[in-house]
């Protein structure tokens, strides 16, 4: 066989504020790859499915001198995220080819290599598309399930409030949380969103574009536990209605990844008067001790347990725009590019 095009998106440039689409990133064609001949040196040929859109990956396009460090992404190198991939061709026994992976993959439709981060085998299931590993069934949802299980301390009959609650991560800690038995408040920036968010059982979803944080939390709360994904002033007004003995867990902070003011925090001091018990993880180090998850929350989808909403790009030439979007807010549900069927 010939040669054929290696698409990739290449990070290009270090973003203003957002990631811009053809000047932040551009997508690459002058690559090939001989799919038949291509030296594995012991590794694996993947085709790259789906990729992941995720608002930490602005986060690493900060450059070498940045404080982000070994994490951030290489100017004139591919972004990377998790994706799926198929195994075309294979010199390692663990992974023949045909079979799956999820892992972090580089932002490009083929790719070789001898191993890959994160990574563990998949397989087909009936009603779980290859998209939902690298969402509700993935590194997203992963997020919300262990952080939720090592963290909450949660009791049925108490409140959680859940920011950017429409979220992969947030719809997964909300759904949790209603199936153990507590009242979930969530918060989304779209009437679409909110909507979403009634429709997997949240007890009370807001449009915080349009009604006050601290008005609702006020009348809903106080709060025993807030899942935090944006931090700013959403941060500052759960502190507000914060219960004693309330824990907060710190998963993401959305208003500061794009640059721009940092946000003056009033209420720290509600932390040592309620005795708030704040958390702070990176799911890396909760993976090994909930090997669970990658079990029982395929079980749950392929039987209609866990609902998930997706917003599906096609083509990896149009995942700049999907970041883009993704950034702005515009994204309907888990953002995924789908690179090759």
């Amino acid at each position: 066989m010939a040669p054929v095009t290696n698409g990739r998106l290449l990070f290009t440039g270090i973003p203003e504020v957002y990631a811009i689409a053809g000047k932040d990133n551009v997508y690459d064609t002058s690559e090939t790859i001989d799919l038949d001949n291509v030296p594995l040196n012991g590794g694996m040929l993947f085709k790259i499915l789906v990729l992941s859109i995720d608002p930490y990956l602005r986060d690493k396009m900060r450059g070498p001198d940045s404080d982000a460090g070994e994490s951030a992404y290489k100017l004139g190198k591919p972004i990377e995220g998790f994706g799926v991939g198929e195994i075309l061709r294979s010199e390692n026994s663990q992974h023949p080819a045909g079979s799956h992976l999820v892992g972090w993959f580089p932002f490009q439709q083929y790719w070789v290599g001898n191993s890959v981060q994160y990574s563990y085998p998949v397989a087909p299931m009936k009603g779980v598309p290859w998209s939902a590993h690298v969402g509700v069934a993935g590194m997203p949802g992963s997020t919300g399930y262990m952080g939720w299980k090592e963290f909450s301390k949660a009791k049925a009959g108490e409140t959680v409030f859940v920011s950017a609650a429409a979220g992969c991560v947030g719809a997964t800690v909300a759904q949790l949380a209603k199936a153990e038995g507590l009242k979930v408040i969530g918060s989304a920036g779209t009437d679409e969103k909110v909507e979403f968010l009634k429709s997997i059982g949240v007890d009370v979803a807001f449009n915080y574009k349009k009604v006050d944080t601290n008005e609702v939390l006020k009348k809903e709360g106080p709060i025993d536990i807030y899942w935090d994904n944006v931090g700013g002033p959403t941060l500052d007004a759960a502190l507000a209605n914060s219960n004693r003995y309330s824990r907060f867990i710190e998963c993401g902070m959305l208003t500061v990844y794009n640059g721009g003011e940092t946000y003056t925090m009033k209420n720290l001091n509600m932390i040592y008067r309620s005795e708030i018990t704040v958390s702070g993880f990176t799911i890396p180090s909760l993976m090994p001790k909930y090997p669970e998850f990658y079990v029982e929350v395929p079980k749950l989808i392929s039987e209609g347990k866990m609902k998930f909403n997706e917003d599906i790009t096609v083509g990896l030439e149009n995942a700049g725009a999907a970041f883009e979007a993704n950034q702005l807010g515009k994204s309907t549900g888990k953002s995924i590019v789908l690179v090759a069927e």
